[in-house]
């Protein structure tokens, strides 16, 4: 692969994971300036030519809104430049929790943010553990969806019993990728059941499925404020399970999420660097996604098959 033939850029706040990918690709970070006005207002500029090259640009749209907006004018930038090809690399997608029409007179974010990309100019979206799989069909252009399990299931064979594992959902809507975890690792699975007053807040949950005496394992995509995974892990306990842990994609984590882990059940929280988690909290533990999106950028410049990273 010429290293001439492609480049990669990152947003402000993407920075620490694309100097991995760069490390681990072995090629530079390429030179942007981002500036900003007294206003709040910001502008992109590349300080070198991209003409006819093939842009990679990561960045996570977690919040505030300028990493979305940000992004979009490192693709309209690009594209002015005269690119060759966009490809957007977004490890985390803000908004996908809004995709589908729940109750009456409310947006649909996520295709909100695929118009927007796509209205920009990208060519390709490079992103994983999407919140809903569905939102794949939202862009008009190739979308390469990876998951973190290429990870994880590495991480939980070599620091986990098996012999008493079980795999637990914390809610119903992740019962298909716990299920997933669950047929790869040859374990059990159990799922929680919860009934919510409104967002961020459970009035219920209830355990389908035996865990005593055995290893729980929580699988799940996104933690925001932690209060789902942290009242499962409790009633997993108080329900005789020997140990409970959790792994998630996704470290949004928004206060009290933090504090909420370490007075939890938990023994332990996974995640993934896909977004910056600088926090002090024991329990948890970082996992680097760095090779896993430079392998597929690798793939992608070379045109070879992308499904073989999946682990599961």
């Amino acid at each position: 692969m010429e290293g001439s033939s492609y480049k990669i850029f990152s947003g402000t706040n993407s920075r620490y994971l694309a100097e991995k990918i760069c490390a681990s690709l072995g090629c530079p970070l390429g030179n942007m300036n981002v500036e900003k006005f007294a206003d709040g207002e910001f502008s992109v500029s590349y300080e070198e030519s991209i003409r006819g090259s093939q842009v990679f640009l990561v960045q996570s749209t977690f919040p505030t809104s300028d990493n979305l907006m940000e992004l979009l004018l490192m693709v309209d930038a690009a594209k002015r430049a005269s690119a060759r090809s966009i490809v957007a690399v977004i490890p985390y997608f803000g908004w996908a929790r809004q995709d589908r029409k729940d109750k009456p007179r409310v947006s649909i974010g996520a295709k909100l943010i695929a118009d927007m990309l796509s209205a920009a100019g990208i060519n390709r979206l490079i992103t994983m553990d999407l919140h809903a799989d569905q939102i794949q069909g939202f862009f008009d252009v190739p979308v390469d969806h990876l998951y973190a399990s290429a990870i994880f299931a590495e991480y939980v064979k070599d620091n986990m019993d098996l012999k008493n594992l079980v795999i637990a959902t914390p809610d119903v809507g992740g019962t298909k990728r716990a299920s997933s975890y669950a047929k790869y690792l040859g374990t059990p699975m159990v799922i929680c059941y919860k009934l919510r007053k409104k967002a961020n807040e459970i009035s219920e949950m209830q355990i389908i499925g035996d865990v005593t005496d055995m290893d729980v394992l929580l699988v799940d995509d996104i933690v925001d404020t932690a209060g789902t995974i942290t009242k499962a892990a409790d009633i997993m306990m108080e329900n005789g399970a020997r140990s409970v842990r959790a792994i998630a994609s996704h470290a949004v984590m928004s206060d009290p999420a933090s504090t909420r882990i370490d007075q939890s059940g938990l023994a332990e929280m996974v995640f993934t660097d896909s977004i910056p988690y600088s926090k002090k909290c024991e329990k948890v533990t970082i996992l680097s996604i760095a090779d896993v999106f430079a392998d597929a950028i690798r793939r992608v410049c070379s045109n070879e098959s992308i499904s073989s990273l999946y682990v599961l």
